[in-house]
């Protein structure tokens, strides 16, 4: 494949033709003598021959062109490869959060209308017990050694052996073309706030991102990442890093064992790292009395939802001089949008934030046109420059640029209410809430959805509310919601101490001290209903959104039966 090529795969191409003997990937194989976990390795050459020769017999089972298909694959070597063969092949992949329950998957796949479908043995049973997109599956894959073909898998499917040797029999037949806005995959976003929804990714959408984030993080070729979300590890190959692949079950990161990432980290000399919010403060919470550090690491790059100053503070001190905490700001539709990292905020917004007035998530990157714009919760079909709000003036977040996709894969009404036209570009809305400050950075209120506006007009955003809360040492999180009690919207704010309080004594203390927070900020000063919490539902992907859908039903409830502080 021509390394000038505008398909994704090229920055694989190039990193195999530049580095060919460095090491690409690193998998955990089982565990030494010593309880240790073991890895085993490819190299950018070993990476780029292995995606070419899997996409050659892909096309020889007629996984090709246009073919979207449904990638099943926990990560590993083998879902590194079949990512990128998928890409050179020119099949754009389908991919779904496991984590996301077994009803979002069929409904995701269903959405999606895969003709091919590649997975391992308990995906493809799950996918013929359940029915996954049984009306457009024609061709699958097995990904398992040929003594497993026995476990129930249909006799048309192709084990990936079979893919392999067809083609190495394939030689050396040059890829398909493919042009940037040729689609490249769908990627489903979370289901946190709402069904999910397939974002389609261009050829193009996904170069955008490397680059952006290739040079928002200053990222050279011969850096070791551990990426504790598959997703992000995809970015690697391209960017020319290592990918080490922890040892956990990246489907809850919140559970992480802090040993495994800390021995990795420790192992291989790591430089980058990607956690969610609840995974760094899960390994921080373990490893500061511990007194571990971590001398080797540059970068830890958190995203997936608001990274409380708490938990940066205390990551942080596992770093060394000069090492930093991104948290940029983005989403599956538009990634990256803004970045800032931990010192900026520890230094400069954090009291802010602690003040009530939102959450800074950075500048805007190079690449994106940020916009507020006033709040609305239907379609906007078209830009008008009267949608702009003046600045310090809370509205919708609004990005356009090159990381941006266009559409949700056959949704036309979610489609309608995300994008603008702004002079034959698409916009994102981003459903997100915020403000720009004086010094031009964005700060961010929470999600529209989530906003709670009274019977008077009055509306309050959740992050300005929930930041004086959160702040407090008595709290590990706090969630504004609005529940319909009777009739009338009441505003309650649902706190998760960190012990739950076994007694009623120790309750009304902790109602008590809350009150007193209230009291002391404007944006808090109207709240008179809390509720304590033992512990939020938080969404599956990163374990770190907290579930408001299923929060505010539960506050109805608590408020309705008199149980309300």
């Amino acid at each position: 494949m021509s390394t000038g090529s505008a398909n994704v795969a090229a920055h694989l191409a190039r990193m195999a033709r530049d580095r060919p003997h460095a090491l690409a990937l690193s998998a955990p194989s089982g565990k030494d003598a010593r309880g240790r976990t073991r890895y085993v390795h490819l190299s950018y050459a070993q990476l780029r021959e292995e995606a070419g020769r899997l996409a050659r017999g892909l096309r020889a089972i007629g996984i090709g062109p246009g073919v979207r298909t449904a990638l099943m694959v926990p990560p590993s070597l083998d879902l590194f490869a079949l990512v990128f063969g998928l890409f050179e092949a020119g099949a754009p992949l389908v991919m779904v959060d496991p984590g996301m329950g077994l009803r979002n998957l069929g409904d995701c796949l269903a959405r999606a209308e895969p003709r091919a479908f590649i997975g391992v043995p308990r995906a493809h049973a799950a996918r013929t017990l359940l029915g996954w997109a049984r009306p457009s599956v024609e061709i699958s894959v097995h990904v398992a050694p040929r003594s497993t073909r026995w476990l129930g898998l249909s006799p048309r499917g192709h084990a990936i052996d079979d893919v392999r040797a067809l083609g190495e029999a394939a030689g050396s037949a040059p890829p398909p073309d493919v042009s940037p806005g040729d689609l490249a995959a769908v990627l489903f976003t979370s289901g946190s706030t709402g069904p999910p929804k397939g974002a389609l990714y261009r050829h193009a959408t996904f170069s955008a991102q490397v680059e952006q984030i290739r040079a928002m993080y200053d990222i050279r070729p011969g850096e070791i990442d551990l990426p504790t979300f598959p997703l992000f590890a995809l970015f690697d190959p391209a960017l020319g890093m290592q990918t080490v692949l922890p040892d956990m079950d990246a489907t809850r990161p919140a559970d992480v064992d802090p040993r495994a990432v800390v021995q990795a980290v420790q192992s291989f000399g790591v430089t980058n790292m990607f956690g969610s919010p609840a995974l760094l403060d899960t390994v921080a919470r373990w490893a500061v009395p511990e007194g571990v550090t971590l001398p080797t690491l540059r970068r830890v790059i958190s995203a997936g939802a608001p990274v409380a100053p708490r938990i940066l503070e205390a990551f942080g001190k596992l770093l060394p001089e000069g090492a930093r905490i991104h948290t940029p700001y983005g989403a599956t539709e538009a990634l990256p949008v803004a970045t800032i990292d931990h010192l900026e905020v520890l230094g400069a917004t954090r009291a802010r934030t602690e003040r009530g007035e939102g959450i800074c998530v950075g500048r805007p990157v190079p690449s994106a046109h940020v916009e507020v714009i006033r709040i609305e919760d239907g379609p906007i079909p078209r830009w008008s420059d009267d949608l702009r709000v003046p600045p310090g003036t809370i509205g919708e977040i609004m990005v356009r640029g090159p990381q941006v996709t266009h559409a949700y894969l056959g949704d036309p009404e979610p489609t309608a209410r995300a994008k603008i036209d702004v002079d034959g570009q698409i916009a994102h809305r981003m459903g997100d809430l915020g403000w720009f400050d004086a010094e031009g950075r964005l700060w961010f209120c929470g999600r529209k959805s989530h906003r709670v506006v009274l019977s008077d007009g009055t509306t309050l955003f959740t992050e300005p509310c929930e930041g004086p809360f959160s702040a407090q040492p008595e709290f590990r999180r706090a969630a504004l919601t609005g529940p319909l009690v009777r009739g009338v919207v009441v505003p309650v704010m649902c706190l998760e101490p960190w012990t739950f309080p076994r007694t009623a004594e120790a309750r009304a203390r902790l109602i008590a001290r809350a009150r007193e927070v209230a009291a002391a900020h404007d944006t808090t000063r109207g709240l008179a209903t809390f509720l304590l919490h033992p512990g939020f539902p938080v969404d599956v992907r990163h374990n770190a959104k907290i579930r408001r859908e299923d929060l505010v039903g539960w506050a109805a409830r608590e408020v309705a039966r008199g149980r309300a502080g």
